[in-house]
């Protein structure tokens, strides 16, 4: 984001000095993979995954750089527990996506690294965590960044040099879901559902399962 000041003089008998202060903001430019890789061999943007520390671990472009925007949450407060404890029994059991919250060192941790004159190139896995930190870095300075539409999962295999386990486009699959297929999202749905009702209903829960037949 850029600023330019003009000088205005109004009045009359004596004069008055007023200032105006225009800003310039620049647009973040989304681009497909093939247009990415482009940026970065012909341009020379350097590659920033926003991703949590999983999906970047599972899988990642070669030589880039890592701070996330969400990182993973160990707050101990009552009503973090609980919803650790819900997240972990579907969301974390069946497709691997840990519990996180917003890096509020975001910003700060991407200026210690570059300053705000750079290119950067901003990468997460669906496109949508990409598109909120650059929406941050911008309001912070940066006047060159892009983002790749749809993120990672859209990337063809073999456009960029990985390191890591799986596939780029695939590094956001995990949990039991990836072993069992759709069997296993059915059967997560049912368990969590099942869970749930013993948690907040015991009594109801207990009753039913007296009911039960035995062999």
């Amino acid at each position: 984001m850029a600023s330019t000041t003009s000088w205005l003089v109004l009045g009359t008998g004596k004069q008055q000095l007023h200032r105006r202060t225009f800003v310039i903001k620049a647009e973040v430019n989304f681009v497909d993979s093939k247009e990415a890789k482009k940026l970065i061999a012909v341009e020379e943007y350097a590659v920033l995954d926003v991703r949590d520390r999983t999906q970047f671990e599972r899988s990642h472009i070669k030589d880039c750089y890592h701070v996330p925007l969400f990182i993973e949450n160990k707050d101990n407060d009552f009503g973090t527990i609980i919803k650790r404890t819900l997240h972990n029994n579907f969301s974390g059991l069946f497709f691997g996506i840990p519990f996180t919250k917003l890096n509020t060192e975001f910003v700060q941790s991407v200026k210690s690294q570059f300053p705000p004159e750079s290119k950067l190139l901003l990468v997460c896995q669906e496109g949508l965590r990409s598109t909120a930190a650059a929406k941050k870095l911008e309001e912070a300075g940066y006047q060159n960044i892009a983002c790749i539409t749809s993120g990672l999962q859209s990337v063809t295999p073999g456009t960029f040099d990985s390191v890591g386990s799986t596939e780029l486009q695939n590094a956001g699959k995990a949990g039991l879901v990836t072993i069992q297929g759709k069997i296993s999202a059915v059967l997560g749905t049912f368990l969590i559902c099942a869970y749930l009702f013993i948690t907040f209903f015991p009594d109801q829960a207990e009753k039913l399962l007296q009911l039960a037949p035995t062999s």
